[in-house]
């Protein structure tokens, strides 16, 4: 990466094609763009931006608007530091496309950094790029990505994961993240905080932060719905006594039945699904609440303080307090 005291241009290039999701290429892209509005600029261009696509001129996308670009032999007649694949339902006519999938690899290979948002995960690794590296991508795509390329460790939660220089988002807006932390490596974290506070977006979500709630995605996983109801009421009675007897005896199960059937269906312990539940709730009630730590952790189940960080640090990977520091409302 080249020295921020030389206040180099990053020239980006999105890669674009018909179908793509509009907002996968404008958030960040206009993260890139009010960068060069910054303070920390100083009235100098930091980010030169090109939108390329295969045939270059209009390209229309998820939502009937269409976006200008060059083409991608435009794009390559100059050095690119970040090439950002986007993403969109459109991809998996683009990942067809031999001459675009080449270009893709053959190019990457002069970037400083390669990135894909939200589903453009699926053009990279279909050039390569990926192979043997962790990548993420909507979560709604996870199980489809894995099933396409075996060989790459495809992570559901994340907003953005980095491997080196390469780098890859989750749905639709975590593109912004990506962004954020992109122009932060760039320009330094006070710039990154003003294009933040430019877009009215948190600064900084980390790049661990869930896509999805926890515990939405516990029901989403027992596609049959058995213990919809149960799952309803655990909500309703965090400080119950929420142990697998009285689970059991709710469901008229007997305690080993009811742990095996539960665990068969939604790939967990009840004792697990149950802490994800507690801490699920006390991250809504850190985010738009002033309540005290020990009294989230009453509302939500735990008996004490200790243990609701303890359960924080093993699912969110932050304390409860900076937790609260990045998303909290007030």
């Amino acid at each position: 990466m080249q020295s921020k005291t030389a206040n180099p241009v990053h020239r980006v290039v999105f890669v674009i094609y018909p179908g793509v999701t509009l907002l996968d290429v404008t958030g960040p892209l206009q993260a890139f763009c009010s960068a060069n509005n910054t303070e920390i600029a100083g009235g100098r261009k930091r980010y030169q931006i090109d939108v390329a696509s295969p045939g270059g001129g209009p390209v229309l996308t998820d939502c009937a608007v269409e976006l200008g670009s060059v083409s991608l032999e435009q794009a390559a007649s100059e050095p690119i530091d970040t090439l950002i694949v986007a993403g969109g339902n459109g991809v998996f006519d683009a990942v067809e496309q031999k001459d675009l999938v080449d270009w893709v690899r053959t190019t990457s290979q002069g970037c400083k950094r390669i990135a894909s948002t939200c589903m453009g995960s699926f053009l990279t690794a279909a050039a390569g790029l990926i192979n043997g590296h962790s990548v993420t991508t909507h979560w709604r795509q996870v199980d489809e990505l894995k099933r396409r390329f075996p060989e790459i460790d495809v992570k559901r939660d994340p907003l953005f994961v980095r491997n080196g220089n390469m780098w890859s988002s989750a749905g639709v807006t975590a593109g912004i993240d990506l962004a954020l932390a992109m122009i932060e490596e760039d320009m330094g974290h006070e710039a990154a905080m003003q294009v933040a506070q430019a877009l009215v977006v948190f600064f900084k979500r980390p790049g661990g932060q869930a896509q999805f709630s926890d515990a939405l995605n516990i029901q989403a996983a027992e596609t049959e719905g058995l213990f919809a109801d149960l799952h309803a009421w655990i909500a309703g009675h965090l400080q119950s006594d929420l142990s697998v007897p009285k689970l059991a005896e709710r469901i008229a199960m007997s305690p080993r039945s009811f742990s095996r059937k539960y665990k068969e269906k939604t790939g967990m312990t009840p004792a697990k699904a149950v802490e994800i539940m507690r801490v699920d709730a006390a991250k809504r009630a850190l985010a738009r609440s002033d309540l005290q730590l020990a009294k989230i952790a009453f509302n939500t189940g735990f008996s004490d303080e200790q243990r609701l960080r303890r359960a924080f640090q093993r699912h969110v990977g932050v304390s409860p307090l900076a937790y609260r520091d990045t998303f909290g409302e007030n």
